[in-house]
């Protein structure tokens, strides 16, 4: 387990480095660097799953759609808000927008739970239902201080449970639906790659992207893998705690990147960490709940 526990932790420092890592890469464009990471990213996850033996999954697929066409149109919308949430976080950090971002991977465990109840009829025990209490008074008074939340957070805590649904309401959540998900994206990623301000003159003045960009390809590639193999190493409750530490990097990477909290949004962001650490503890005892258990 001990070694699922480090993979799950590099997995987050990876994502985290490549939130970091976009600072390097001017004079590319958030769609530019989202476009270099798809097309750098696919081939790495295309071999990782003919060594993992997974790639069956794709010809599965492949197959459902053949006998339905409109699984296709649902492939599209799931590839489409995966889309989104790939060029949101390489864009946000080259934009100071890195804590709005921040704060809606903080909120989505939370709208996951919201979406687990709403949805799937599933049941809130008594420390979720306080973490949502507390989630809901940092969200109140970001609604009283700005009378909205920014967009950058919206599109985290709403879009992924979406995304989430979508994809098992098609049965694609495996790695073959991710797979497609980034191959439908490919004409997205190359015309941004084409079509982006980048020229020849740009790269002579900046000889150091001919490795940063490939360099780019192989922290989303490693970090990818990480998650995976983290996925199927830990019990999930363990594994959804661990998810927690990429968040509280991001935060820190949007420090490191000069942002601020300001004064009047502490009590926005302290009452929804409150709520993650509630979350935290609940899955903690969980933990300890399953290890008392008789074998």
């Amino acid at each position: 387990m001990s070694k699922g526990i480090a993979t799950s932790v590099m997995a987050s420092c990876l994502f985290a480095v490549m939130y970091y890592y976009t600072s390097f890469l001017a004079p590319l464009d958030g769609e530019e660097i989202f476009g270099w990471r798809t097309l750098l990213t696919l081939p790495c996850l295309t071999l990782f799953m003919l060594v993992s033996k997974d790639w069956k999954r794709v010809g599965e697929l492949l197959g459902r759609v053949r006998q339905n066409r409109i699984l296709l149109l649902g492939m599209l919308g799931t590839s489409w808000l995966m889309g989104v949430q790939l060029w949101l976080f390489l864009w946000a950090p080259l934009h100071g927008r890195s804590l709005e971002v921040s704060m809606g991977y903080f909120l989505l465990p939370l709208t996951m739970v919201l979406t687990g109840r709403l949805v799937y009829g599933e049941r809130l025990s008594r420390m979720q239902t306080v973490a949502v209490a507390c989630a809901a008074t940092g969200v109140g008074h970001e609604l009283y201080q700005h009378g909205s939340f920014a967009w950058e957070t919206l599109v985290v805590m709403i879009g992924y449970p979406i995304y989430f649904v979508l994809r098992r309401r098609c049965r694609t959540d495996h790695l073959g639906g991710l797979w497609c998900d980034m191959t439908l994206l490919l004409p997205w990623a190359l015309y941004f790659v084409i079509q982006g301000p980048l020229s020849a003159a740009d790269v002579a003045q900046h000889p150091g992207l001919y490795g940063l960009i490939p360099l780019l390809g192989a922290i989303s590639a490693g970090a990818l893998i990480a998650y995976v193999l983290a996925s199927r190493m830990l019990p999930f409750s363990l594994f959804g705690l661990l998810s927690y530490v990429e968040p509280v990097l991001l935060v820190a990477v949007s420090l490191l990147l000069g942002e601020t909290i300001a004064a009047d949004q502490w009590l926005t962001y302290l009452p929804i960490w409150a709520a993650v650490l509630v979350l935290v503890l609940e899955g903690f005892r969980h933990l300890l709940r399953q290890r008392r258990r008789p074998v």
